[in-house]
């Protein structure tokens, strides 16, 4: 066995000092939020380059606010808006700004639908006049703001709508949407969780014409949920959701010419069951860029439209033996050529392309990965971006000439660096943590990286902390079955290493997933510290199949889900078990959603590594998930009954011999309960013991009130009475 230290030396975080830290962790702290971090609320860098805003909330009034600050002195400029000053608004969730910022959208009475997607009442405030009228008396969704700022669109009732505010002229750009039947201008259920989408329409530069995709979800499967609420009859939530191998939504393209009246469906090519993942104007305003992929997400056109000609060009096309990914990152430079990611040269990287989709060049190399991409400095022809480059579980903020030349590491620190730059690009706020640091916001130079000022800390959180028994996480790697992987272990206050503990090991394991990273506490990690105090050893290990170290490691899983990932965690375990200090007999694991998948595998196939699992919102058929999401990697149940079935938990609780604890929402609408509920029949057919709970109501994170206290309650006995 070898397990290699790294990242020893990192710095101990703020505030902390040489002082005992003693007191315990209780589970009403943690999920109470006693240990959260400040930062920022929408921070919006305003244009002029030297200005941002943020939302606040004023604690004595309780009216939200829109705060200007200068960037270099930290000083605040003004109010820009204020609840308080407009009649019938008591307070505000969120803003947007037109693009010229002379016009203002305030969200408030935000109703969520599912992970991502809301609806709301919206104002529009006109910055020169102070003017503010209420956009409709209905909660509508996705609203946006024209470029020039005159005119706004929205989506009502699955229909888009359009509003002149010069003119006062409304217009009903579609009058076919329908519940559960055709959805025009947002993204149906599973485009939104997969593809991490909302608004499917966007303005032109111009502001004269809106593209939109069309959902005809009619042929699409329903799923239903029973909602129990507190009335004498429960009420049924019935959402189309299209399971692995069954019907997809229809999608189709339109550009409506707002000045001309006219509404036309853009016909793309010869294209059958396929997917619209992303539009996309340039700054040509009669330029749309369409992405095409197709229901094995391995070939994507990316294609150039004329909204004047209707007609489509194909400008790129990229294939790949297993998937694409899907980004955000195509940005399109003044003349129109652009900016793309792509992993087809085994790592994720930035290339330059002219308008024609012929290639200038490739502007990132190297065997890393490239993480984000946050902009183009027009002026100074410097590209700007984050990477894995100085190890994969850090994130550094890079620059690099258009050119490829000229790259510059700009974070300074070891951890997670993130960048949120200002609009002429002159500078940045850095977002910086590690597993010992809480977050720390600078500001620095986006030339020499510098800070130029402190923004904001977390020392009250540091110094609260440093009376704490705090169990920071060591880094390490693990060489399992050929593979270098990274891990993570927290261990007990006055550790002997000549003393046996259990062992509680934590995973996701999901494709391109991480949950091995240099990076602050959630929730999760004080639970695993606090597990700590009562005797245990917490380790994570990221197996073959998770994200940050190549395409080739990433997609090692593909079309067997939860085969090589199940044999990694089963051999790390073991291995760790052979460690002096670790009790092999006592070795858990747990996890949530493919985590949960995971951690049943795990136990029901290695039931002489593995003493007890604990599973919450398990996929336990992959048969029972979305399209998009399992397609990717499993292709459909039809051409791969045998990456389904083969890793199925429902079809190995024969091997259960430790213990078991199964835990789900009942109103998960991700991963449905009926998931659990056949995993459940199978272990009793079985003559299986376990143990479950059903959260009602619960949706795939479990939370609400008290329940995340009761679970990790529920989960914290099970492990000391089982392990």
């Amino acid at each position: 066995m070898k397990i290699a230290k790294l990242f020893f030396g990192i710095t101990f975080f703020i505030g902390i000092t040489a002082i005992a830290q003693n007191k315990p962790f209780t589970l009403e702290e943690i999920w109470k939020g006693e240990f959260a971090t400040n930062g920022f609320e929408s921070l919006h860098s305003m244009n002029n380059g030297t200005q941002y805003s943020v939302l606040e909330k004023d604690k004595l009034s309780g009216a939200t606010n829109i705060e200007v600050y200068d960037y270099k002195t930290g000083e605040k400029v003004k109010t820009l808006v204020s609840s308080s000053s407009i009649d019938g608004l008591n307070s505000f969730q969120g803003y947007i700004f037109s693009k010229d910022e002379t016009r203002i959208l305030l969200s408030s009475e935000i109703e969520q639908i599912y992970r991502h997607s809301s609806k709301g009442i919206y104002h529009i405030y006109d910055v020169p006049s102070q003017g503010v009228f209420k956009l409709s008396d209905k909660k509508v969704q996705s609203p946006l703001l024209s470029p020039d700022g005159n005119k706004v669109a929205y989506v009502m009732d699955n229909n888009i709508f359009m509003l002149n505010f010069v003119t006062g002229q409304e217009i009903q750009l579609t009058d076919d949407g329908k519940k559960n039947e055709v959805i025009n201008g947002i993204t149906d259920w599973v485009y939104e969780e997969e593809f991490m989408f909302v608004r499917a329409f966007e303005w032109s530069a111009d502001s004269k014409k809106i593209a939109f995709i069309r959902f005809d979800e009619k042929e699409v499967p329903e799923f239903s949920m029973d909602v129990y609420g507190k009335a004498l009859y429960q009420k049924q939530e019935v959402f189309k959701y299209p399971k692995a191998g069954e019907q997809n939504a229809k999608v189709s393209l339109f550009i409506a010419n707002i000045e001309a009246m006219a509404l036309d469906e853009i016909k793309l090519g010869d294209y059958k069951d396929f997917y619209i993942p992303r539009i996309k104007w340039s700054a040509n305003p009669d330029i749309l860029s369409v992405q095409v992929l197709n229901r094995h997400q391995n070939n994507l056109d990316l294609i150039f439209v004329d909204a004047k000609t209707k007609s489509p060009k194909v400008v790129l096309n990229e294939k790949d033996e297993a998937y694409i990914n899907i980004t955000n990152n195509l940005t399109f430079l003044d003349d129109n050529s652009f900016i793309w990611t792509s992993e087809k040269d085994g790592f994720n990287h930035i290339y330059h392309y002219k308008e024609t989709g012929e290639l200038i060049n490739q502007v990132t190399k190297g065997p890393w990965e490239v993480t984000d991409y946050y902009g183009y400095d027009i002026k100074n022809k410097k590209i700007f971006y984050q990477s894995v480059e100085n190890s994969s579980i850090n994130r550094d903020v890079y620059a690099i000439s258009l050119d490829g030349k000229e790259k510059k590491r700009l974070s300074k620190k070891d951890g997670v660096n993130e960048a949120e730059f200002t609009a002429d690009f002159s500078s940045y706020i850095n977002y910086f943590s590690n597993a010992k640091t809480p977050y720390e916001y600078t500001l620095n130079s986006a030339a020499t990286g510098d800070v130029i000022r402190e923004i904001k800390n977390n020392k009250v959180l540091a110094d609260k902390l440093a009376t704490y028994d705090m169990r920071f996480k060591e880094f390490s790697t693990i060489e399992v079955n050929g593979e270098t992987l990274n891990m993570w272990m927290m261990k007990p206050k006055d550790f002997n290493p000549k003393k046996k503990y259990p062992l509680l090991m934590f995973q996701y394991s999901g494709p391109g997933s991480q949950t091995v990273k240099n990076t602050w506490n959630k929730e999760r990690d004080y639970w695993h510290m606090y597990l700590t105090q009562q005797g245990f050893i917490v380790a994570c290990v990221d197996g073959k199949g998770t994200g940050f170290k190549g395409a080739k490691f990433k997609k090692a899983t593909q079309n067997n889900l939860g085969d090589l990932e199940v044999k990694d965690q089963i051999a790390a375990a073991k291995q760790l078990g052979a460690l002096d200090y670790v009790d092999a007999a006592r070795i858990g694991i747990w996890g949530w959603s493919y985590g949960g998948f995971m951690s049943s595998n795990c136990l029901f196939k290695g039931a002489d590594t593995f003493k007890m699992a604990i599973a919450v919102a398990p996929v336990t058929s992959w048969r029972f998930y979305d399209t998009i999401y399992t397609e990717r990697y499993l292709m459909t149940p039809q051409e791969n009954a045998k990456g389904y079935d083969d890793n199925s938990p429902i079809n190995f609780v024969n091997g259960l011999k430790g213990k078991f604890l199964l835990v789900h929402g009942s109103a998960d609408d991700n991963v449905h309960v009926q998931n659990t509920m056949r995993l459940a029949e199978a272990l009793i057919q079985a003559n299986k013991d376990f143990d479950w709970a059903i959260y009602p109501d619960k949706n795939h994170s479990v939370s609400g009130g008290n329940t995340r206290l009761h679970l990790y309650n529920k989960m914290t006995n099970f492990i000391k009475n089982n392990l």
